[in-house]
């Protein structure tokens, strides 16, 4: 393998390795979402079966208080109560009253499968009455329904004869007899109540009821034939209930050692997971090993498909990766080989490639002079493009000027001058190619005319008809030199006038001392050209000369619309920053007037009352007070004080917008409930169905519901037709197919995905779990 890589240019290997580190960084991140997935699948399998565990202990619960209600019921049955308290009647046996009791016991066993091994013991009688006959000897129902090592006598003194509350007698073997002579061996919990209810020494009757350990235990049995563990339920002395899927002494052991772990998940041996619940009522603990492998079923086909994915891709990346890095290195290792053809290197290691190609290609380009004519000849260029950017300000550095200065062979020894723009008259509108060349010969001699003038003197076009100047003055005062640079482009026009006949007029901006400051004087160079072009001026105008004549206040129509715009959607921020923006402009960058300030105060008062119209229906007192806030706004007032006044107009305004936008989307959020409650078994009600009826987006209705109720509007609708097919499977005998169909499914498949994905398991399920409660 280090020989095949050896055969490879270096080049190539450089160019390999890097597609190979940047095809890993994707299969990282799929490695870390893969085990995000495994958690997922592994969690999703516990929340199962925590859920079967947590159903099967409420239903075994449930139908144990149904046992213990059946008890209470037959504390007050009068029929019962004649036969264990009355006195022993002349007739010893009362078969009437006996057999009557019996025949009334028999509908018992059919309300619950608890019931349907139970007796009665009288001892008044001495007899045991069951649910399909009469034991006149409890001898002769033991015989038929005997306990797993214990006598009759043991069972006599121990069942019949002792006091009982609510007992429960752990897991035990009857031998019962199921045909003629014939035993069989049944597991049962034995449920002993003593009558009456508050029997403390001698009862006057024992109730037993033998509940089969099937009956409990396949509850749980869908957790052993789905994940191939175990369960137990053991009570709260430690002694075992019932188990399923595991032996007896194993059984034992693990209740023992693990019993007291309430309402928790943990491992344990054997790559097991056990999960427990803990009853508060009864003292019960659930438990359930689940074997750790059976949990990662679907977590395996993740694995599969993902490392399926994952060799696919780095097969493919891999394959591109050599293409494109023999497509890349190819030609630098021609180029390297043709440089290295024609240069001889020095005996020893050769140098990195990169770095060899680049000392050769820069001695290339120095000894090459047609490449250096090349150069010269986009001096030109380079040095419009230095003036350009040095007029719009957009160098930062004192190094970054000097170094493109450089480059481009221009002086920037001063630092200080003035800059303007010269304009050639009468070439608004160039409709012809006479006109366009006779342009461009009137910017050729006002170049060469202004170069005579000031060698120093940096121009470039700007726009069609308009040279951009810098004029750099020298060391003497500032001031005067500026003068004397002003009076000298006066002349300039004056002279291009006389003697080429060619009308310019020029404006200039004030002066600059640093390179820094040359965009802000460029651009009141420009402000006064747009007052001279305004004037019809053809001489010099200076950006002070502007200020003078500035006296109309500043508030376009496009400042007001916005301002009004902004304001009435409530964007506070946006609204306090075009206001400040207002009065910067007015107060602080022009001199007003009086009246004119109060021309402008008068106006914005009005932009303001058009806030207060009636189509949007402000709050009576809200109204009120806006307009009293408006009134008290005085022209006399200060500045500050003026600006703080509209202010607070603003603050208030949106406050009060965006509460009734609040106001007005809870209403419509409940006109959507509404509409939803009532049109919820229409299949076709959707989103857009939704949208439509409300005269909105589908985006905007969707939003507004998440933001209102934290609830997707499909989540909501979905939920809606759950619950609605949830009470008609509890109170009504329609099929699930046309449950499905009057909720709005177009199937009963449909139907049945959406409702486990509610409410955790199937709507026949559901309707089961009820009528077994009932």
């Amino acid at each position: 393998m280090k020989l095949l890589w050896s055969k490879f240019s270096p080049m190539f290997r450089r160019f390999l390795i890097s597609y190979v580190i940047i095809l890993m960084i994707p299969q990282i991140a799929g490695y870390a979402s893969y085990r995000a997935s495994i958690e997922a699948a592994r969690a999703s399998s516990i929340e199962n079966s925590l859920k079967s565990l947590n159903l099967g202990k409420e239903i075994i619960e449930r139908n144990l208080l149904q046992v213990e209600a059946f008890t209470r019921q037959l504390a007050i049955n009068q029929e019962l109560y004649r036969l264990i308290a009355d006195p022993k009647p002349l007739d010893v046996y009362n078969v009437y009253g006996i057999g009557k009791m019996q025949r009334s016991l028999s509908m018992y066993s059919s309300t619950n499968e608890y019931l349907s091994h139970f007796f009665i013991y009288i001892p008044n009688y001495n007899v045991i009455i069951t649910p399909t006959t009469v034991y006149y000897r409890p001898e002769h129902y033991y015989a038929a329904n005997a306990m797993d090592g214990m006598t009759f006598e043991q069972w006599s003194e121990n069942i019949l004869k002792k006091p009982h509350f609510n007992e429960i007698i752990p897991l035990q073997n009857y031998k019962r007899e199921i045909s003629s002579n014939v035993l069989a061996n049944v597991p049962a919990i034995t449920f002993l109540q003593s009558l009456p209810l508050n029997s403390f020494n001698k009862p006057q009757a024992t109730i037993g009821v033998l509940i089969d350990e099937d009956e409990m235990a396949n509850l749980t049995q869908n957790i052993v034939d789905q994940y191939g563990g175990w369960t137990l339920v053991r009570d709260a002395n430690g002694e075992i209930i019932f188990s399923r899927g595991i032996e007896e002494g194993e059984a034992q052991r693990l209740a023992q050692n693990y019993g007291d772990d309430l309402n928790e998940v943990r491992p344990i041996e054997g790559e097991r997971l056990l999960i427990s619940i803990h009853s508060e009522r009864n003292g019960w603990s659930y438990m359930a090993g689940i074997p750790e492998k059976s949990l990662m079923t679907n977590a395996d086909q993740i694995k599969q498909v993902t490392l399926a994915f994952t060799l696919a891709t780095l097969t493919l990346g891999l394959g591109f990766g050599l293409i494109l890095a023999y497509r890349n290195s190819a030609p630098i290792y021609k180029l390297l080989s043709a440089f290295r053809e024609q240069v001889s290197e020095p005996s020893g290691k050769r140098r990195n490639e990169y770095d060899f190609l680049a000392s050769h290609i820069h001695l290339l380009i120095a000894n090459n002079q047609s490449l250096e004519n090349a150069l010269n000849e986009q001096i030109p260029l380079l040095r419009d493009g230095f003036i350009k950017r040095l007029l719009t300000g957009e160098f930062y550095t004192t190094r970054e000027l000097e170094a493109i200065s450089s480059q481009t062979q221009l002086s920037i020894e001063n630092s200080q001058g003035i800059t303007g723009l010269l304009k050639v008259n009468g070439y608004a509108s160039l409709d012809s190619e006479e006109m366009i060349q006779e342009l461009g010969v009137a910017k050729l001699i006002i170049r060469q005319t202004m170069t005579e003038w000031n060698a120093d003197v940096l121009m470039t076009d700007w726009g069609t008809d308009q040279i951009a100047f810098m004029c750099p003055v020298s060391d003497m005062p500032l001031d005067t030199a500026i003068l004397h640079c002003e009076s000298e482009l006066s002349r300039l026009t004056e002279l291009i006038y006389t003697e080429y006949r060619i009308s310019t007029t020029i404006g200039t901006g004030a002066a600059y001392e640093v390179w820094n400051d040359v965009g802000r004087s460029f651009d009141e160079a420009k402000q006064a050209m747009e007052y001279a072009i305004h004037m019809g001026a053809d001489e010099l105008i200076r950006f002070e000369d502007t200020l003078k004549e500035n006296e109309m206040y500043y508030y376009p129509i496009e400042s007001e619309q916005r301002l009004l715009n902004t304001i009435k959607a409530g964007e506070l921020e946006e609204g306090l920053r075009i206001l400040d923006q207002l009065f910067v402009r007015n107060f602080e960058e022009r001199e007003l007037s009086y009246e004119m300030a109060q021309q402008f105060i008068m106006e914005l008062k009005g932009t303001y009352l058009k806030l207060d119209e009636p189509k949007i229906k402000h709050d009576d007192s809200f109204a009120e007070e806006y307009k009293n806030g408006v009134a008290s706004i005085q022209i006399t007032d200060s500045i500050m004080v003026l600006r703080g006044k509209f202010k607070r107009l603003t603050e208030e305004m949106c406050k009060e917008v965006l509460r009734k936008r609040s106001s007005t989307h809870a209403d419509t959020v409940q006109e959507i409930t509404c509409y939803i409650e009532n049109n919820y078994g229409d299949a076709t009600l959707t989103i857009c169905r939704i949208s439509e009826h409300m005269g909105k987006s589908e985006k905007f209705i969707s939003q507004l519901f998440k933001e209102h109720t934290g609830e997707n509007l499909s989540d909501y609708v979905e939920r809606v037709r759950i619950n609605a097919a949830s009470g008609l499977l509890l109170e009504s005998g329609q099929t699930i197919d046309e449950i499905a169909l009057s909720t709005g499914y177009n199937s009963a498949h449909s139907f049945r995905r959406a409702f486990k994905r509610v409410r955790g398991i199937s709507p026949s399920v559901f309707r089961k779990m009820d009528n077994l409660s009932g």
